[in-house]
């Protein structure tokens, strides 16, 4: 059966558990290749495309459009023309108990939670994958590291892979460090030395794309590479008015209008991740910590800190991605970028390109990384 390949409900992200089949881009019988759009999966955090990982005929399609089926479940079946039905028929009667053992070496073998103390902080983090190089996760301004969900598997096959937490954010001590992005980068090289992490390739996302390049320029040294998906601290312009109005929101409808503002896409907004980050927004100590956070990175309607000068002087191999449709932090900043930089640009995609190309991202991600290894 080595010319059958399945076509199962991915996990985008590390609490997703299902997905709801919204339609199908190709037919039974029909041939698709490798990177092709098979199936618009809606999942209760946001809408997106699985591809083909394979190339063949779709000779199967068991997930009917409109179905919610688990993660890992069997929605189709890849296959060359010249493969027997009645070997299709084998392998997807055998593909449960396949599936089922997958299922539980993932349990056994999936992220695994922690957290450390740091500075009085109790600072939570993922980690997956236990061989190859470090790669180190950062967050944007009220995100957590769930948003990661949907890049960190596909690369901790090969690598030992750690998103955090940032300080008053996602499960860590609704607190700050000093110092705004000098002191959460500094918090940053202490979580490194916590877990004894010599050396890493960091990725950050918008504020975390800021932390990441001041980790870069305090201790140049710990850091082998950069991935900076729609980073602050590039230029001056912003969205300050998203960056109050997330803040300030204090009712659902306030804040689906301003999530909206993240996406190309504005029906990205799913209703699971409204109450996610309204929950999140209530707990004790939560507006605070943003109000205090966003005081520190805004300059009236602009950003306070810009990085990238000091930063291209480091020479450290950098891969800058954005969406091309980003209405927080404008594309336009990561032009011009120095040899040892790169930038790519995703179509279709706002300022959470993880989320909304996130296969797109972890292709560009894996081959920097496997160039700077």
């Amino acid at each position: 059966m080595s010319n059958i390949f399945p076509v199962a409900m991915p996990k985008w992200g590390l609490a997703m558990e299902e997905g709801k089949i919204v339609v199908w881009h190709a037919e039974a019988g029909e041939g698709v290749k490798t990177g092709d759009d098979l199936i618009e999966i809606e999942t209760t955090k946001i809408t997106n495309v699985l591809e083909s990982q394979a190339e063949g005929v779709l000779r199967r399609q068991i997930a009917v459009e409109g179905e919610t089926w688990p993660c890992g479940a069997l929605l189709g079946v890849i296959a060359d023309a010249s493969v027997p039905e009645e070997e299709i028929d084998r392998y997807v009667e055998q593909y449960a108990s396949v599936a089922a053992a997958a299922a539980e070496e993932e349990a056994e073998n999936g992220p695994a939670r922690a957290t450390v103390e740091i500075d009085g902080l109790s600072i939570n983090y993922a980690t997956e994958g236990g061989e190859g190089a470090a790669v180190v996760f950062l967050h944007g301004f009220g995100g957590d590291l769930n948003g990661w969900g949907a890049v960190m598997p596909m690369l901790a096959g090969s690598h030992r892979t750690f998103a955090l937490d940032l300080p008053g954010h996602g499960a860590s001590t609704k607190g700050l460090p000093d110092g705004g992005i000098a002191g959460l980068a500094a918090l940053v090289v202490k979580f490194l030395d916590a877990l004894e992490l010599d050396r890493v390739h960091l990725v950050g996302h918008s504020l975390g794309g800021a932390v990441a390049q001041q980790v870069a320029l305090d201790a140049r040294e710990r850091v082998a590479s950069l991935s900076l998906i729609a980073p602050a601290g590039f230029g001056r312009e912003i969205n300050a008015a998203y960056i109050r109005a997330f803040v300030a929101a204090e009712r659902r409808k306030e804040l689906e209008a301003c999530l909206g503002d993240l996406f190309a896409s504005p029906t990205l907004v799913t209703r699971q991740l409204v109450e996610d980050v309204m929950r999140y927004k209530r707990l004790d100590g939560v507006k605070e910590c943003l109000a205090a956070l966003a005081g520190t990175f805004l300059d009236g309607d602009a950003q306070a800190v810009v990085l990238r000068p000091a930063f291209e002087a480091l020479a450290i191999p950098s891969l800058v991605i954005w969406g091309q449709e980003d209405r927080i932090i404008p594309g336009e900043q990561g032009r011009g970028l120095p040899n040892g930089m790169s930038l790519v640009l995703i179509e279709g995609a706002g300022h959470m390109p993880q989320a909304e190309a996130g296969g797109d991202v972890a292709k560009a991600i894996a081959a920097h990384l496997t160039a700077n290894e």
